[in-house]
């Protein structure tokens, strides 16, 4: 139940080193180089000052692999999918200069194509809104430079859809204004006119023009009638596409480059995590020095490599005011129980791994809430296929690792009930014989119910003593005898009272119990508090205990709904008597409950363990063990940690 055992790291070494160490660290992969202490910098800052390395080149050529791949992705057809199969690579291809020159080439090259086509796209859309705007007046035939002459102006004026020129004709007519409308083009939206007029009446013409709501148009810098623009456009824009297409169709063919940016990728996320480790080295540029965390048992491993680099070291254990980082134990059985233990809080890193106490219970309460052979199948089969397939990570990993843990149990309990999609074979039997099936069980939903609240409630009573050991266990261990005694042994005392006073044993083991409830508060509260911990401690106790325990009945409660509504959706798909409806309906029927019991289980569960369980005994407040590592997404690296050390 220990936490990993970390022990703290300081180093010292030529700054000139700096490369060849971090390298040989990020290797290593178990070495947390952490920030210096506050009062641990205010004593070496007059000598010593924090390395601020460059990270700009490495984050700008990361985002431009990343915007590489997702150009492959888009245009070559390379798809990641749901999940994404890392294919393992020698260390000397990972970290190969070779490839990296490669993989930044092609880089730049798709990046570059890129640019193009997003100015190839601005200049299509600057063109088409240009030939848009220039395709109403394709009908005048007057080069658009001529705005008049001497005497008289030419303008372009825009009116509104259906307006009357003859009517504001008479009205200019009627004001003895010299000017002259023309009709250029009509359209549903807007009317185009050439305005011809004597400059000496232009401010009165546009004045008659006023509540007709015109404006007038423009075309700076356009030589030439707008049909011969528009030709012009249009020779520009079949240039821009034949542009285009030939970046388009090189693009395409990036797929080919998918496998190399993935490498580059990681690399450069790898380099990322190396340089931001450095951010915490201080140096006088002579000298850096760093602190760090290494778990205890890989101290004979960073020994040998610190010893071969010729750098001065001490590795000791963390003192009281020291805050290590948590790295829990794992195994086949707890490891994928991590993403529950993260989505709570890392436990306190003197208190205890809550994982292999956790999983016996997490798995057995995921398998009675869903219980059903059909179920487990599928989640055994999806977990154990996308594991050995595409072996993800970190939280997708633990979630398929429990996924196959959880339908192993679902499976079994399935058995235990007699479920398979609910009645699926008891149904097709019925359609396809007419006569009766029924897979053998102990115990159903349907039939044994109470039995099954009770004994839902006992393994809820089992889990919370479970923890209470735990706590008294703790508790003894920091000396806090008094406090085990009166909070986890008296209760005990009082649940065995209970029990023997219900088969009719004795009732001195309750009384027992309940002079301890009356003595606790006494012996260590003090003076009014003596008093008021009594009741304090039996409302408390009392009321949390029944409450905590009632929580488990969701076990029942789940168990019950998932088989029913598999049922119904059976007996639904059986009334016609056709096979093919009933599977139908059966199947969408069953995926769906699947559904929805897979998530709720889940939450179910957790909220056991986080609240009624942890309760008990958990302190939280760690921080996550992050040491420099090259932590991949694409491949798996095949590390010689020998050459490292």
């Amino acid at each position: 139940m220990a936490i990993v055992k970390m022990k703290k790291l300081r180093v010292m070494a030529m700054a000139s080193q700096r490369g060849e160490l971090l390298k040989g660290l990020l290797r290593l992969g178990c070495v947390e180089i952490s920030e210096p202490e506050s009062d641990q910098e205010q004593e070496t800052d007059i000598i010593f000052q924090r390395e601020t390395p460059d990270m700009a080149d490495i984050r700008n050529q990361l985002a431009a692999a990343q915007s590489a791949l997702d150009a492959v992705r888009e245009y070559g057809g390379r798809k990641d999918g749901l999940f994404i199969e890392r294919k393992n690579i020698s260390e000397s291809e990972f970290l190969s200069d070779e490839t990296m020159e490669r993989a930044r080439a092609v880089s730049d090259k798709l990046n570059g194509l890129l640019r193009e086509l997003s100015r190839l796209r601005t200049e299509e859309s600057r063109l088409e809104s240009r030939k848009a705007a220039l395709t109403p007046w394709n009908n005048l035939d007057m080069p658009l430079e001529n705005t008049g002459t001497a005497h008289v102006n030419f303008k372009l004026v825009v009116f509104p859809g259906g307006t009357d020129l003859n009517l504001i004709q008479n009205a200019l007519e009627s004001e003895n204004i010299a000017a002259e409308l023309f009709e250029i083009n009509s359209g549903k939206q807007i009317l185009c006119a050439l305005l011809i007029c004597h400059r000496d009446d232009e401010e009165k013409a546009l004045e008659i023009l006023r509540p007709y709501s015109f404006s007038v148009t423009a075309f700076q810098g356009l030589t030439g009638t707008p049909a011969e623009n528009i030709a012009d456009l249009d020779n520009a824009l079949a240039e821009n596409h034949e542009a285009r297409d030939k970046i388009l169709s090189e693009l395409q063919a990036s797929g080919e480059y998918q496998e190399i940016l993935r490498i580059y990728t990681d690399r450069l996320s790898a380099e990322s995590a190396r340089e931001t480790g450095a951010g915490n080295f201080l140096t006088d540029g002579v000298v850096l020095y760093f602190t760090g965390w290494a778990p205890a048992e890989k101290q004979d491993l960073i020994e040998n490599y610190l010893n071969q680099s010729g750098c001065a070291w001490e590795l000791s254990d963390p003192d009281e005011n020291d805050k290590p980082p948590v790295q829990l134990k794992n195994n086949i059985l707890t490891r994928p129980l991590n993403m529950v233990t993260e989505m709570y809080s890392l436990p306190d890193y003197h208190h205890v791994d809550p994982n292999p106490l956790m999983a016996p219970f997490f798995i057995l309460f995921y398998g009675i809430m869903m219980a059903d052979m059909g179920y487990g199948l599928l989640m055994l089969l999806a977990g154990v296929l996308v594991t050995r397939k595409y072996k993800p990570k970190g939280t997708m990993g633990h979630l398929f690792g429990l996924m196959t843990l959880c339908g192993i149990s679902t499976f079994i309990m399935g058995a235990i009930t007699g479920g398979f999609f609910g009645d699926f074979l008891t149904q097709i039997v019925k359609i396809t014989t007419g006569g009766d099936f029924a897979l053998p069980a102990l115990f159903t939903p349907l039939d044994d119910t109470l039995m099954i609240l009770i004994g839902s409630m006992c393994l809820g009573l089992v889990q919370i003593i479970t923890g209470m050991a735990v706590s008294f266990y703790l508790k003894i261990k920091r000396g806090q005898i008094l406090d085990a005694v009166f909070e986890e042994v008296t209760w005990w005392i009082v649940f065995a009272g209970i029990a023997f006073m219900a088969l009719n044993i004795t009732n001195l083991v309750l009384y027992a119990g309940i002079a301890m409830v009356i003595a606790g508060p006494i012996a260590t509260q003090p003076g009014i508090g003596k008093i008021t911990g009594i009741f304090g401690s039996l409302y408390n106790h009392v009321t949390g205990f029944f409450g905590d325990i009632l929580s488990y009945s969701r076990l029942m409660a789940l168990m019950l709904a998932g088989s029913v509504i598999a049922q119904v959706f059976n007996t639904l798909g059986a009334i016609p008597g056709n096979i093919i409806f009933f599977l139908i309906i059966s199947i969408a029927g069953n995926a769906l409950n699947f559904a929805l019991n897979l998530l709720g289980c889940y939450v179910h569960d957790l909220r056991l363990q986080c609240l009624e369980y942890f309760g008990k005994f958990y302190e939280d407040g760690g921080r996550p063990f992050q040491p420099l590592a090259i932590n991949t997404k694409f491949v798996d690296v095949d590390m010689d940690l020998n050459s490292a050390a």
